[in-house]
Formats: structure tokens, C-alpha cells, sequence
């Protein structure tokens, strides 16, 4: 990790620092988090660290153990099931009400075409790039997208808590179990189907595409056991 600056927001940076890594794989499940080595190696004190772990600890991405201090959390399957059943319900229903929302609104249909095909263009970047928290930033871009346009503030208010844990699950997915051209053509099948104002094939291909990463990722972890405790010292 790079030192960072010191605005106002230096918890949060501190927090999307650990997130990001939590994500990638870099930090991996039952890591030992010591709160003064992350400072160091982040180059900052220990306060927006400890405030950042709070809130790591609120999205699920970090545990506490009282004989061992903070780690990385294990991931979940089960829990991770309940975050897709809900976000796959918000998704389809976005979907469906963006879709409506176009068939009558043409003057929206060639700013939601551009701004989406702009993001596939960069999704499909980052997979050549081998970039997965880009990949994963991306994705969350082109869901909140839908959400705009679906008209409803209350889809991605509704979304954040469980977007927040399922960036970890999407690591997962991306590193073992999902061809990420894959999930990019579906996003691709999803955006052609709400441009073109279909809201029954947008909200079944919405619903289709969270359950299927769902589904893979379950069948994949479902027997998954914590690993062996490790410490997160300088690199």
C-alpha cells in the first residue's frame, strides 16, 4: 500500500484501503488485522484506522475474537446467500421499472445507452487488466446506474449493506468460480433489454444474473472452513 493524504475523509480512505485488499485477496480470510501495522504501512495514526475497522466490522468484512483482536472475516456462504436473495429481488425490480421508465421517456434512452456502454467498455478494460476491484467497482456502476434510472433513491439506499459485503463475495467469484466476460455479457443482455423498454426479459435477465453468481459461489463454498490464523506484517 502507498502512504495516503490527510483530507477530512482519511477514515473512509483507510477503510476503502482494507476493503479493496479484504477484496482482492490480498488479505485473506483470518488474517490478523494489527491496528498499528496497518497505520504504519498506510502511513497514518492510529485513530482512522480504528475508525475504519468499525465500520469494516458493521459491513461483515472484519471479526473480532477476544484472545485474538481483529482478523479478516471468514466468508459466510449462507449469509452470502441472504445478501443475493435480497439484492437479486432490488436488482430484478430495478431492472423492470428502468425498462418502464424508458419505454416512455426517449429522450433518457441515449443517455442511459452511452453511460452504460461506457461502463461495459471500462468493465471489459479491467478484465484485460486483471484488475478485480476495478472490475467489482465497475459492476456496482453499472447497478447503480439502473437504480438511476429505475427513478427510486430507495433502491441503491436499500442496496448499500448488502453491495458492501457482496464486494467480497464478487472477489471470490471473479478468483475462482465466474468467467468474468461472463458476468459482463450479462450486464450487456441486461442494458440492451432496459434500453429497449422490455421490462419482463430485463427483470428476469436481472434476477438471472444475481442468482447465478449466487448459486457458483455457494456450490463452491459451502464446505469452506476457516483457514489457519496469519499476520498482516509490512510487505
Amino acid at each position: 500500500m502507498k502512504p495516503l493524504a490527510r483530507p477530512a475523509t482519511l477514515s473512509a480512505q483507510v477503510y476503502q484501503a482494507v476493503a479493496d485488499e479484504i477484496v482482492s485477496g490480498r488479505l485473506e480470510a483470518g488474517m490478523h488485522l494489527r491496528q498499528e501495522e496497518v497505520a504504519a504501512r498506510l502511513g497514518v495514526s492510529r485513530q482512522p484506522v480504528q475508525q475504519a475497522m468499525v465500520l469494516l466490522s458493521l459491513d461483515g468484512l472484519v471479526t473480532k475474537s477476544d484472545k485474538r483482536g481483529l482478523y479478516v472475516a471468514p466468508l459466510d456462504p449462507t449469509l452470502m446467500q441472504k445478501h443475493y436473495d435480497i439484492r437479486s429481488a432490488l436488482d430484478g425490480l430495478a431492472a423492470r421499472q428502468a425498462a418502464e421508465k424508458l419505454s416512455v421517456d426517449t429522450f433518457l434512452v441515449s443517455r442511459t445507452e452511452k453511460l452504460g456502454e461506457d461502463i461495459l467498455a471500462k468493465g471489459r478494460a479491467a478484465i484485460s487488466q486483471n484488475n478485480i476491484v476495478a472490475q467489482i467497482t465497475l459492476d456496482e456502476a453499472f447497478h447503480h446506474l439502473i437504480y438511476d434510472v429505475a427513478d427510486n433513491p430507495l433502491f441503491a439506499t436499500s442496496a448499500r449493506i448488502h453491495w458492501q459485503y457482496l464486494r467480497r463475495a464478487m472477489g471470490e467469484v471473479l478468483r475462482h468460480v465466474e468467467s468474468p466476460q461472463n458476468i459482463w455479457q450479462q450486464h450487456e443482455a441486461i442494458l440492451a433489454a432496459v434500453v429497449a423498454g422490455n421490462s419482463t426479459t430485463a427483470e428476469k435477465l436481472a434476477l438471472d444474473h444475481a442468482n447465478s453468481a449466487s448459486q457458483r459461489l455457494f456450490e463452491a463454498y459451502k464446505d469452506t472452513v476457516m483457514p489457519n490464523e496469519k499476520v498482516v506484517g509490512k510487505r
